[in-house]
């Protein structure tokens, strides 16, 4: 296993991670470092579908960290959507 393979599997594994948290704003955290992990492995190993994804995923994910904390105005424990 080279060191691209091992930086996938930490993103997967991470990614697979975030999931277990109950509080969004640290789900959605943990999930932002994931998709960046995987942009960086889907540009080392030339996969674009990977980076896409990725790049709509953190997308999405820092888009509802700001409507959170910006727009919404609620304390993190109380994100309920």
């Amino acid at each position: 296993m080279n060191w691209t393979e091992l930086l996938g599997y930490m993103a997967m594994g991470l990614a697979a991670f975030s999931f277990t948290f109950r509080n969004l704003v640290t789900l959605r955290k943990v999930n932002i470092f994931a998709a960046l992990i995987f942009i960086v492995y889907g540009l080392l190993i030339k996969a674009l579908p990977v980076v896409g994804l990725n790049v709509i995923i953190l997308a999405l994910n820092v888009y509802e960290l700001y409507r959170f904390y910006y727009k919404q105005g609620q304390h993190p424990e109380t994100y309920s959507s």
